[in-house]
């Protein structure tokens, strides 16, 4: 997989129950699937359920060999418990990419949505129905392996383009449209 031209997605959409993933190719333009599924986290005891996510995720990347990850941002909901320990579950996911060396790149909900179905607030079927189709899946995937497929699309999408704007040392720094590139990265203002 030296091929520049070609890269292999990992999405994680995490979770301490259920954590989805998705993995896709990527060959220039054209997205092709690869895997997708549920780790089912197992344990009672939160470090104990922290651990087999780790674990689980660990296992896909050895399985798939991933050139980049992706992982969907936590959101504020009213629950601040729940808030708290989806940030933890996302903190295990993350340790897990990065120390099997993959750097980690992040969208909320709303950039995951944009990116599938042009629409920030589409609701969960719409993100798996689209994922369908622009995977060519024959069937719908389950929801959290959607939303993690949804977020490797959204990857997918932008790469290219920070990649692009990143390259070009004239645009590095500039502000044009409300975004910036800083260290090869696009970030909002």
């Amino acid at each position: 997989m030296t091929n520049p031209t070609f890269t292999r997605i990992l999405g994680i959409d995490p979770g301490l129950r259920l954590t989805g993933f998705g993995v896709i190719d990527v060959h220039n333009h054209t997205m092709r699937y690869v895997a997708s599924g549920v780790i089912k986290v197992a344990g009672t005891a939160l470090p104990e359920r922290l651990c087999s996510l780790a674990q689980g995720i660990q296992q896909v990347i050895e399985t798939y060999h991933p050139n980049e990850s992706v992982i969907e941002k936590v959101f504020v909901n009213v629950n601040p418990q729940s808030t708290l320990l989806l940030g933890q579950a996302r903190g295990a996911a993350i340790t897990a990419l990065v120390l099997k060396n993959l750097a980690v790149h992040e969208y909320t909900a709303l950039q995951l949505k944009k990116a599938v179905t042009g629409h920030g607030k589409a609701p969960k079927e719409q993100v798996q129905e689209m994922v369908a189709r622009l995977l060519n899946l024959p069937a719908t995937p389950q929801a959290d392996a959607a939303d993690a497929l949804g977020v490797a699309i959204c990857h997918a999408q932008n790469r290219a383009q920070l990649a692009l704007l990143a390259s070009n040392p004239a645009l590095n720094g500039l502000s044009k449209k409300g975004v910036r590139i800083k260290n090869g990265r696009l970030v909002a203002l």
